[in-house]
């Protein structure tokens, strides 16, 4: 691409928005123009990105006249506005869950299957946070042996429920510090008729639960890794559990390939798997944790060990930043790929 792209931003106020801008700065990422959008409430607000004072705009269709690369922070909007600016020539990459099982749209997470990029109409969805910091410890497996089973247990930040989810969590805490009493409003979610308490606890309920007795949490990590994988054999059973931690999810997780693998092999494939880093001293009690992997880029990997019982059962454990890695760098990085291949007309 011989020209530096337009860009916009929708939801540009919000947390996934923010970590945008943030990266735009820290990857220095180049553009021609720059429009922030959100809603209505938000409109007029004034935001520093790389040294230069924008203002919100109200996000309407219109919005997208001259656009290049269109970022959705996510949210119910997109169902409305992405189809807008698509058919107005720019490509969305979304983060919201609308378009993640739609055929005709490809679902990313770059150092994994970029080759989908090439196959879109207009909009490229972000996966799911949690499926994105799976694929990034599974994937390096994957390509030494396929992977024929996943039992993956999450536990995911507060952040993940939004600005509010950390202050109930904080509320909370504090709350309970002083002997007072206080009414959980947020979580498991919002929309929810019963709420609990957070803070010292954890709660094995993540959005709501589905038919088959699983949430629609849990379910987007299988349906969202068969079809990244391009493979819908592999047999998957998630459990996402909220915890009280304000950044960064972490999982534990168990798979079985198809071949037998070592300890060691594992190991040498997520050293050598760009967006992993390993983790994994236990003789000096270095392993993963969410405080140390928030507002970092890489997933990090750890407590790799043979399962006791199946010969090709390998447990470990992964940790990532759900707000960064998990949503506004993957999308960032699919812009990143587009302009670096020339995808963008």
């Amino acid at each position: 691409m011989s020209k530096l792209p337009r860009v916009a931003v929708l939801g540009a106020t919000g947390a996934v928005g923010q970590e945008f801008i943030r990266l735009f700065e820290e990857r220095d990422f180049q553009f021609a123009s720059l429009k922030l959008l959100a809603s209505a409430r938000s409109a007029g607000k004034k935001i520093m990105v790389k040294g230069k004072e924008y203002t919100v705009e109200e996000a309407k269709p219109e919005s997208f006249e001259d656009i290049d690369i269109a970022l959705f922070a996510g949210g119910s909007i997109s169902k409305t506005l992405a189809p807008e600016a698509a058919k107005r020539g720019a490509v969305v990459i979304d983060n919201s869950s609308t378009f993640r099982m739609d055929p005709e749209v490809p679902l990313v997470i770059p150092e994994i299957n970029p080759e989908d990029i090439a196959w879109h109409k207009g909009i490229i969805a972000n996966p799911n946070c949690s499926t994105i910091i799976m694929l990034m410890a599974l994937k390096p497996i994957y390509d030494i042996s396929r992977i024929k089973r996943i039992i993956v247990s999450t536990y995911q930040a507060v952040s993940g429920a939004g600005k509010d989810g950390i202050d109930e969590l904080l509320d909370e805490a504090a709350a309970i510090a002083k002997g007072e009493s206080y009414t959980p409003k947020i979580l498991p979610s919002a929309s929810l008729p019963k709420h609990y308490q957070i803070a010292y606890n954890v709660i094995p309920q993540i959005d709501v639960f589905l038919d088959n007795d699983y949430t629609k949490e849990e379910m987007k990590m299988v349906n969202e890794t068969h079809k990244i994988f391009h493979d819908d054999t592999i047999a998957i059973t998630p459990t996402a559990v909220r915890v009280p931690v304000i950044r960064s999810h972490a999982e534990s997780i168990y798979i079985e390939t198809e071949d037998h693998l070592t300890t060691d092999q594992v190991k040498k494939a997520i050293e050598g798997f760009k967006g992993a880093v390993l983790v994994d001293d236990i003789k000096n009690m270095i392993y993963p944790m969410p405080l140390d992997t928030s507002n970092k880029t890489d997933v990090a990997v750890g407590r790799i060990r043979k399962d006791l019982y199946g010969e090709n059962g390998i447990n470990l454990w992964a940790c990532g930043d759900q707000i960064r890695k998990g949503a506004a760098l993957n999308a960032l990085q699919i812009a990143e790929y587009m302009i670096q291949h020339d995808m963008i007309q």
